[in-house]
């Protein structure tokens, strides 16, 4: 049997509920040095500020709800567009009804552009490049973080991995549930190309900036 159809056979064996497919080894690629929760954001908000993002450390709920607010106050963002997602409920919950539009299946791309800045949960964030990896169960959730000028992403401390292969065992496990759907999106720093002449523009294929709330 070719590998092709080795391979085939096993995604419709998983498919039919058949026996279950085994998850890859994790990757040996970096070694895990176990940094302390200190070391990670240390190292998670100088990575992200390398790339021109922004990182705002909260100690409680309360505390990001009022940074939130302020933030929206300072930039005149009048319209948050976000993810439905517990996190982000708990974020909203002391902002006006009318200052937040959540997501859902059938929203048109044009409308979605509308809010000036959109709300994201991340799954995992990996230290040693300031990435955000959000996890995206539909492509209106996918599209919040493209399309409008700005993204806030928010999430707690213990959700900070050293690297990609400290978050594996999290990503496989997650992958590995047949009635989830979607995929994850990488996100690090603002959008950004340097096509034209060699001249770094922001927001050429996504939001202009980027600030990361994390929690804890």
């Amino acid at each position: 049997m070719e590998s092709r159809d080795a391979i085939l056979n096993r995604i419709r064996t998983a498919l039919e509920g058949g026996p279950s497919v085994d998850l890859p080894p994790v990757p040996e690629v970096w070694p895990n040095t176990d940094p302390s929760t200190e070391q990670l954001v240390e190292r998670f908000a100088q990575e992200l500020h390398d790339v021109q993002g922004e990182f705002l450390r909260c100690g409680s709920m309360e505390e990001a709800r009022q940074a939130l607010a302020g933030l929206l106050d300072q930039s005149e963002w009048n319209l948050l567009g976000a993810v439905d997602r517990p996190i982000c409920r708990e974020l909203t919950s002391e902002l006006p009804s009318e200052r937040v539009v959540w997501t859902r299946d059938g929203w048109p791309p044009s409308e979605m552009a509308e809010p000036p800045v959109g709300l994201v949960a991340a799954e995992t964030l990996l230290a040693d490049t300031g990435t955000c990896m959000v996890a995206s169960d539909t492509a209106e959730q996918r599209l919040m973080c493209y399309l409008p000028p700005a993204c806030i992403i928010v999430a707690r401390t213990d959700q900070l991995a050293e690297h990609l292969p400290a978050a594996w065992p999290q990503i496989a496990g997650r992958t590995a549930e047949a009635e989830l759907r979607g995929e994850f999106v990488f996100i690090t720093g603002p959008s950004r190309t340097a096509d034209i002449e060699k001249i770094l523009i922001l927001g050429a294929h996504g939001p202009k900036r980027l600030v990361v709330i994390l929690i804890g």
